[in-house]
């Protein structure tokens, strides 16, 4: 007996299809103001000379860490400097900055909500699951009829990649809040907002900054994997290494990559205990 086999793919290639025909107007309106973000900011990074954004970066170690991670900033910074892949560095930096911001700012309400709410808490998860065990080169499908090629396309993927860990990290914060402080606040007469505002997102921002460090460093990994749609920067590089065959290119950008991401983790790690002592 055979068994009809679902069209799956037919019915979300037509649900793509029907939603990039019917919403084209808002896509082109997000592309477009999404470039605009980043040809901005890429500009404002790019237009300090090389040695001003290092001493920059150097000082904020410094000020939020301690001595040893400025000086291991200027190390990694100045042999990515040497080895010429510094605008690239740039342009990854860019799509990680606002690519973390959007996810930052969409995942922090998501996660309040389903920390307040149990029905939408049983709701979320099940989606985040799969969210997060779908393969990553997946997400770059929808990106592409959405935005097209280019680094808008890799801003979307890589939002919708990095947003479960700060919605799970956020949720999970809130509601490991002790119950004697919140029975505290309802005794003092303190209203929903109060408490959460007050007692709620104080308590839980460690865990918070912790969601929020997993997202950076989910979106700088989905960054690279968006060279294969466009996407300018270090995975670019990365890219053109392979298909050139030279693995020694390949490898310098690779390396480029983990100074990058070691330092974005180590400063979002230290704002975070920074945030705990206070």
């Amino acid at each position: 007996m055979d068994i009809p086999r679902i069209p799956l793919g037919d019915w979300i290639e037509g649900g793509l299809n029907w939603l990039t025909s019917e919403y084209s107007v808002v896509t082109r309106g997000i592309s477009r103001v999404t470039q605009t973000g980043i040809e901005w900011l890429n500009e404002s990074l790019m237009w300090l000379p090389e040695w001003a954004l290092l001493a920059i970066i150097a000082g904020l170690c410094g000020k939020l860490a301690n001595l040893r991670l400025a000086i291991g900033a200027v190390a990694g910074l100045a042999l990515i400097w040497n080895l010429g892949l510094w605008e690239p560095m740039i342009e990854t930096l860019t799509l990680v900055v606002i690519a973390t911001l959007v996810a930052v700012v969409i995942a922090l309400p998501v996660g309040i909500a389903a920390a307040l709410s149990e029905r939408l808490y049983r709701t979320i998860m099940p989606v985040l699951d799969f969210m997060q065990t779908m393969p990553a080169f997946v997400y770059l499908i929808p990106a592409i009829p959405f935005f097209g090629i280019g680094s808008v396309s890799a801003i979307f993927a890589t939002v919708i990649f990095s947003m479960p860990p700060a919605i799970r990290f956020t949720t999970l914060g809130i509601r490991q809040v002790p119950v004697e402080l919140i029975e505290a606040a309802d005794a003092y007469g303190a209203t929903r907002g109060q408490k959460l505002l007050k007692v709620q997102l104080p308590l839980s921002l460690p865990t918070v900054m912790a969601g929020i460090n997993q997202t950076i460093m989910l979106a700088l990994s989905m960054v690279v994997i968006a060279a294969m749609i466009g996407a300018d920067g270090l995975g670019s590089e990365v890219w053109r290494a392979i298909q050139r065959l030279r693995p020694g290119d390949g490898f310098e950008a690779g390396i480029a990559v983990v100074i990058l991401a070691m330092l974005l983790d180590r400063l979002t790690q230290s704002l975070r205990k920074t945030r705990r002592k206070g």
